[in-house]
């Protein structure tokens, strides 16, 4: 019953042992709100939410923060483009981030706070560095001192005489173009608040130790990101923190991108793909699917014949669902306990392709016992693949779901409307006995990658291979 993960830090899969029984702390690297959120933005949410909901499973109590980054250069450069405060820009991708969130299933998180509420943490933090000597003030900017630190770049494994530091525009005085900046001095037109060293923002890197050490404490168990984050942000993370005289993060856990022709999908390379476009032609149960069951550390490459593969797949389970339902005459509960192969898959680095893996052999299992006429078994994997599904957040009878599929706006309701008009079609014909019109309409539907199944309650179609 031992979770294991990938620690980035250690390179290896290693056993999680919480810092206090029984309970699991988690910092991820939320959203920079310069613009509304795409699919590749949203992963990362995702992946940490399953892993949240299967340790809760396992019976831990997870204490979840996730930040919003509310200032910095690309927000500052929006508000001067579009003529808006940089706060009215924030505010209103911050709540298309948690639509986002909200659409896909996400449970909300514990804490979600905002860089800007926190200055007078940031601003503890660089004075124990400054007095430490980690940290320097130079025209008016604050630099973390690189070289004070003896474990930087452990978790990138890089070499610090190969290092090349991202710099800003204003990051003047640097003892060392390695250093990095904790608060940026101000510039004409920019927004900013006091501090001992003058007037000026938070950098990037800052506000995340700051806020980690408020929420969590000198130490936590799982800090959390994107792969890209890795160097500089959570490097840098790591140096601000610790030399503070934080332990910070035990685990260090990071998931893979979406891709499109093999690029990070990324607003400045145009290849975004916006969930709230993204949420009026599929079903958001379809696209937790798509984005939730490949392994978190793997990348994602987004094409809409992927989607279309989910799309049947996840039907081939709502169907099973829907049939057993019907059988039963009620609403079938989920099981109490996950299958013990799917426990083990989700207990390996939280393994969900395996895992999903024993819910479609339980679903097959499942219809095989339609078949049969086994009702009593057929409603025993429907418990066990509604338990399964719940772990993942994809259970459709869940109430977060409920009416899901009635959408206006859902592409599966417009083209459940267009089939079921062929279906009447292909009822007239076998009303009349004229079975060569009803087969063609039938075999039709199927080359289109429709399955049409005649039930006592008429025919019912769902999803299935394409021929």
């Amino acid at each position: 019953m031992t979770i294991r993960l990938y620690d980035t830090s250690a390179r290896q899969i290693r056993d999680f042992v919480p810092l206090t029984a029984g309970c699991v702390s988690i910092y991820l690297c939320g959203a920079t709100v310069q613009a509304a959120p795409h699919i590749g933005h949203i992963r990362s949410g995702l992946n940490f939410d399953i892993m949240r909901r299967w340790f809760e499973y396992r019976g831990y109590d997870v204490t979840f923060v996730r930040n919003v980054t509310d200032i910095d250069d690309k927000i500052i450069a929006k508000s001067a483009e579009q003529g808006r405060p940089w706060w009215a820009i924030g505010y209103e991708n911050e709540r298309a981030f948690n639509a986002g969130y909200d659409a896909l299933g996400c449970l909300p998180v514990t804490y979600e706070p905002r860089a800007t509420g926190h200055i007078p943490e940031m601003i503890e933090m660089m004075r124990g560095l400054i007095e430490r000597g980690h940290a320097y003030a130079a025209d008016g900017n604050v630099y973390f001192d690189v070289r004070s630190f003896p474990g930087y770049l452990e978790l990138s494994n890089q070499d610090l005489d190969d290092l090349r530091q991202p710099s800003g525009e204003g990051e003047t005085g640097k003892r060392d173009q390695r250093d990095f900046a904790m608060w940026k001095a101000t510039k004409p037109g920019e927004p900013s608040w006091e501090t001992p060293w003058g007037r000026g923002r938070p950098g990037w890197h800052l506000e995340c130790s700051a806020m980690a050490h408020k929420y969590l404490g000198t130490a936590f168990d799982i800090h959390g990101g994107g792969i890209d984050l890795i160097f500089p942000h959570h490097e840098n993370e790591i140096a601000q923190a610790k030399a503070y005289g934080d332990e910070f993060a035990k685990y260090w856990v990071h998931n893979g991108w979406v891709t499109m022709s093999g690029e990070k999908m990324s607003k400045s390379l145009g290849n975004s793909v916006l969930v709230g476009e993204m949420v009026k032609h599929w079903r958001p149960i379809v696209l937790r699917y798509y984005l939730g069951t490949p392994h978190y550390r793997s990348m994602i490459e987004y094409s809409e014949e992927a989607l279309r593969e989910a799309e049947s797949a996840f039907a081939r389970i709502e169907g099973f669902i829907q049939r057993v339902s019907e059988k039963a005459g009620e609403t079938v509960e989920p099981a109490t306990e996950v299958p013990p192969a799917f426990a083990e898959a989700m207990d390996d680095d939280l393994g969900v392709p395996q895992a999903l893996a024993i819910v479609h052999t339980t679903v097959r299992q499942g219809n095989s016992a339609l078949a049969a006429d086994e009702k009593e078994a057929a409603v025993a994997r429907l418990a066990e693949v509604r338990a399964m599904l719940g772990v993942l957040g994809l259970d459709p009878l869940d109430e977060h779901w409920a009416g899901e599929s009635d959408r206006g706006d859902d592409l599966h309701g417009v083209v459940d409307t267009l089939v079921r008009l062929v279906l009447d079609q292909r009822q007239s014909a076998r009303e009349r006995k004229d079975w060569p019109a009803a087969d063609a309409i039938r075999d039709q539907l199927n080359q289109s990658g429709l399955v049409i199944e005649d039930s006592p309650a008429g025919p019912r179609w769902t999803l299935g291979p394409r021929q």
